[in-house]
């Protein structure tokens, strides 16, 4: 069980998997007014950035889930290093229909509501592992505008133009859902830059690694083609 793997390769130098910055991670925290003890539940938890550096400064204890092998061992690894791995665990897993057997006050999951279908669902799931006057948090893209055509929907990498809508529109459907908006955190243009930007030298490494790998193995090759000629010889 795994994630795609361009995903492992693009962004397996990333803490943080989704437009936020770590500025913004702990002004997300510190607007939940986190208090210690705290139980937190992070379906698609990616590298574990929220929950390790949460327990570090607020106290919180919780688990994350994710389908990626390699982001896991990140966030186990994160945890050891922050000091907080008596507080929170890691599950590789698929999160999706994960239910939490200890009720959780706060039920996130940022930038992964396809593990349920959108939304929707995963505001379905995350209130099963949700105490009574817990809170959801749910990280959703939003068009700044309506692109003018499902081609210009597709040329910024969705499905189509109704896989989001406008931030006053998503708002609105919280409310349709029964639920109040208490709080709200809003990636910018520069958390988008560093959450992309930051994948081309990843990848650029990754590209270069792998020419070397090959330069090796071909090498080797040769080394060992030249080796039988002599025998034959």
């Amino acid at each position: 069980m795994d994630i795609p793997r361009i995903f492992n390769i693009t962004e397996s130098a990333h803490r943080i998997h989704n437009p936020f910055t770590p500025e913004k991670l702990a002004t997300l925290g510190a607007a939940l007014r986190l208090e210690t003890g705290t139980r937190v539940l992070d379906l698609g938890s990616g590298s574990g950035e929220m929950l390790c550096t949460w327990a570090r400064d607020y106290g919180v204890i919780g688990t994350g889930i994710d389908m990626s092998q390699l982001f896991t061992e990140q966030a186990n690894l994160r945890a050891e290093k922050l000091g907080v791995a008596d507080q929170v665990k890691f599950i590789h897993g698929d999160a999706a229909g994960f239910v939490s057997d200890e009720k959780a006050g706060v039920a996130a999951c940022l930038g992964a509501t396809w593990i349920a279908g959108g939304v929707v669902g995963t505001i379905e799931l995350l209130a099963q592992s949700l105490r009574p006057g817990g809170i959801i948090l749910i990280g959703e893209p939003y068009w700044r505008q309506l692109p003018p055509t499902e081609d210009v929907a597709r040329g910024c990498l969705a499905g189509s133009i109704s896989d989001f809508l406008l931030l006053p529109e998503l708002l609105a459907s919280f409310g349709h859902l029964g639920y109040d908006v208490v709080e709200m955190v809003l990636a910018d243009q520069d958390s988008w830059d560093r959450y992309e930007a930051a994948k081309w030298l990843t990848m650029r490494r990754w590209l270069e690694s792998l020419r070397r790998v090959r330069e090796r193995c071909s090498s080797q090759t040769n080394l060992g083609t030249r080796a039988l000629r002599r025998l034959h010889a």
